[in-house]
């Protein structure tokens, strides 16, 4: 019961970092009309979990877990510079940053500190929220699960407000992604690779965007 207690926690979109003010590029590829209704948004999102999120989130995802099992501060440190390296635009980089230091605060107020294991001095999202999903007990398919989970659930919100979409279809879209998570979470990948220019373009646009609702 506390393991499920903790998945719920994590992927809980009210957990109080912010990342419902950002798109990652949806923003602008709805603006441009590349998504428009349900059936384009599901492309869209499973392009990104499938051909980004599993090749270089979930793997890094997986060497932070196994490094702190090691307690090998080193490999945390040099995945945390990958991450951060690995968000291609302004953007992109200025989330990461962000919601890193909002995990690292919520890690200190609600005593989510590893023993022994340091977080980096400029901690990623990414770095941070395996940390958490340590700390909650949560083994490594857990967490890989709820960080797709909750970043789809924030893309499915992002049309929600901007095609503007469905309730319905954003959740047709969310049930129907179950079975593709499902195996992205068991593959077990260990080398992290894998740029998305449509959404790094869509990102950089997203910069200079004349009307807009997300921070990316």
């Amino acid at each position: 019961m506390d393991n499920m207690l903790g998945l719920l926690y994590l992927a809980s979109p009210t957990l109080p970092i912010g990342s419902f003010a950002y798109s990652q590029g949806l923003e602008k590829a709805i603006d441009e009309g590349r998504v428009h209704d349900r059936h384009s948004l599901e492309h869209w999102c499973l392009d990104v979990m499938q051909l980004g999120l599993a090749q270089l989130d979930l793997v890094l995802i997986g060497q932070i877990y196994d490094a702190i099992a090691l307690k090998n501060v080193d490999i945390i440190v040099r995945c945390n510079e990958e991450i951060l390296a690995s968000r291609e635009t302004a953007e992109l980089y200025q989330e990461e940053v962000n919601l890193g230091q909002s995990m690292r605060r919520l890690m200190i107020t609600q005593g989510l500190m590893l023993e022994g294991i340091d977080i980096p001095n400029k901690p990623s999202f990414l770095c941070c929220y395996t940390m958490v999903g340590v700390s909650l007990g949560l083994d490594l398919s857990s967490i890989k699960t709820a960080f797709l989970w909750s970043w789809l659930e924030n893309q499915t919100a992002v049309a929600c407000k901007s095609v503007p979409l469905g309730q319905s279809d954003a959740q047709r879209i969310i049930l129907a992604a179950r079975s593709k998570m499902g195996a992205l979470v068991k593959d077990e990948s260990t080398e992290a690779f894998g740029s998305m220019p449509g959404q790094v373009m869509a990102s950089a646009l997203h910069e200079t965007q004349y009307s807009r609702l997300f921070r990316s």
